[in-house]
């Protein structure tokens, strides 16, 4: 019987054929690295399949045949097994699972539930009784191929970063000042640098700096709550935000807070209070300031409140450029109030209102931990989630919850974090403000800082980047690279490219990366420019 080829398998084949390509050269030298193993493998099950034949030998036709075979088979699964092991694993979305630099040596545990499934809960922390546990540590950072101790080795052999980088960082689409630098995750050791210090407007890679202060002033397992609260003799529901950029009205959830389980459990509340009647309100006041960006209306970013469900898009989108309610919070309580009527409660319609002291709490959801929300800000480049972030950050350190008190806060924590902020401006957690301004120093330090097995709560910066070739922003670009070896941060703004991540080289170190580059005229030529410098990086065993 014939069986057709699968569709899904021909869309693929030309991209699998390119990651196998690239990969051939480092499965070949995990296959060596494993040999002892399947040798010893092979000696011992050869008893076992000997007394296997003499037992089934009578039904078998070539008895010999299926011994080699079973021998070959299980020598088969040793060394599949070895290279996997060797060379990191993937998992169904394309991604290295072997994020595990110094794990040999230094295995941990702790963390945070990494999981995109993860329900919501009933409180604002994650580590509530009964609630999601943390997940186990994974690894610091990606593992370098083949490496099997546990020091990261160097490449003296391999030609000068210099002589790598230059040509190709001349690339005329790069426009007419760039910055660069590269560091070995494993020592911090600078590999090349070049204009390093020059801040330069970063785009969006400024998400990475949200993603570290956010992180580090608020925890891995923080999760945002969204409630209700009944004031006591007026009959007024309040439904208060708490600044969950991931809060959706959506039938599937998809594992977010749900406007539709709040529903749920606010009506269930009012009925055993006998109460089928409220004035509805909301109430948006842990932020403060401005809504609206200093870009204006931009299908790029909603207006900024603490109150928003699905990002306030009007389609059915769920990353990316899309149209936005021209007021989130109002919009979102009128989808609630009509949950609601659904489940037999009637509303007023809502306005503006403040939660007092004395509101009893009816109802809550909560978001996926934190390191789920800044993974996901990463990979699809989200801005609500990034202006979030940075007025959470602020109101975790006690500042103004606005657009300049979110940018104040992502500075001062990471100052506290000992980065280098020489030339460094924040005016918004994004990055689409283009008077931000960041150096390559910088966005190295705070990838290798994410990289330190001492700061496992650091580790989603890691495993949020978008994997090239597979995830996110990077997935429609390397197709003839380095494909699922490179793990970065775009940034686009007109005349302005930016690319930093991290990359594993021939030799099995990872080594963070920074290229921005200002006055580009073509923005597709500019991203394939920095992509055949990721690329080299990739392929150089450079010293």
């Amino acid at each position: 019987m014939v069986v057709p080829e699968l569709r899904a398998w021909r869309a693929a084949r030309p991209r699998l054929a390119r990651v196998a390509r690239v990969a051939r050269p480092h499965l070949v030298r995990a296959a060596r690295a494993v040999k002892p193993q399947v040798t010893r493998v092979t000696r011992a099950v050869e008893p076992r399949v000997a007394r296997l034949t003499q037992a089934v030998g009578p039904r078998l036709a070539v008895p010999k045949a299926w011994r080699y075979t079973a021998g070959a088979a299980t020598a088969g699964l040793a060394l599949a097994a070895g290279v996997v092991t060797a060379a990191g694993p993937w998992d169904s979305s394309g991604q290295r699972t072997a994020e595990r630099d110094w794990a040999a040596a230094r295995e941990r545990a702790g963390g945070a539930d990494h999981g995109p499934g993860s329900d919501t809960s009933d409180t604002s922390s994650g580590t509530r009784s009964g609630g999601p546990r943390p997940a186990p540590s994974a690894a610091a950072v990606l593992v370098g191929l083949g490496r099997t101790g546990a020091v990261v080795k160097s490449a003296p052999t391999g030609p000068a970063f210099a002589d790598v980088l230059r040509p190709l960082l001349g690339d005329p689409a790069l426009g007419t000042h760039h910055t660069a630098e590269v560091v070995d995750v494993a020592t911090g050791r600078r590999l090349y640098g070049e204009n390093s210090g020059d801040a330069l407007t970063p785009a969006s890679t400024t998400k990475i700096a949200t993603a570290v202060a956010a992180l580090s002033a608020l925890g891995a397992d923080h999760r945002l709550t969204t409630r209700t609260a009944l004031e006591p003799g007026t009959g007024e529901l309040v439904l208060v935000g708490g600044g969950d950029p991931t809060l959706t009205a959506r039938k599937d959830a998809g594992g977010r807070a749900s406007l539709r389980t709040l529903a749920d459990r606010t009506a269930t509340a009012l009925k055993k209070r006998g109460v089928s009647k409220v004035t509805l309100s909301y109430d948006t006041t842990l932020y403060a300031g401005p809504e609206l960006h200093p870009i204006g209306v931009n299908e790029n970013l909603a207006p900024v409140s603490a109150l928003m469900a699905d990002e306030a898009r009007t389609d059915d989108s769920d990353s990316g450029p899309a149209p936005r309610a021209a007021q989130p919070a109002p919009d979102a309580a009128r989808t609630f109030a009509r949950l609601l009527a659904g489940r037999g409660i009637a509303t007023t319609a809502p306005g503006p209102s403040k939660a007092t002291s004395r509101a009893q709490t009816l109802a809550t959801v909560t978001s996926p931990p934190l390191s789920a929300v800044v993974e996901r800000m990463l990979t699809n480049s989200d801005n609500d989630i990034a202006e979030a972030l940075a007025r959470q950050t602020a109101v975790a350190t006690g500042g103004r919850a606005d657009f300049d008190g979110g940018a104040a806060a992502i500075a001062t924590e990471l100052d506290k974090l000992h980065l280098p902020l020489g030339g460094t401006v924040f005016h918004d957690g994004s990055g689409l403000n283009r008077a931000d301004k960041l150096t390559a120093d910088l966005l190295t330090a705070l990838l290798t800082k994410a990289g330190d097995p001492t700061r496992p709560d650091l580790r989603p910066v890691l495993t949020g980047l978008p994997v090239a070739g597979f995830t996110g922003t990077l997935s429609g670009r390397y197709a003839d690279g380095a494909a699922g070896l490179v793990r970065a941060k775009t940034g686009t703004l007109t005349g302005v490219n930016t690319l930093a991540g991290t990359v594993v080289d021939q030799d099995g170190r990872l080594l963070a990366f920074a290229f921005l580059t200002e006055n580009t005229t073509a923005p597709a030529a500019a991203q394939s420019a920095l992509d055949r410098t990721a690329t080299a990086l990739a392929s150089c065993g450079c010293r």
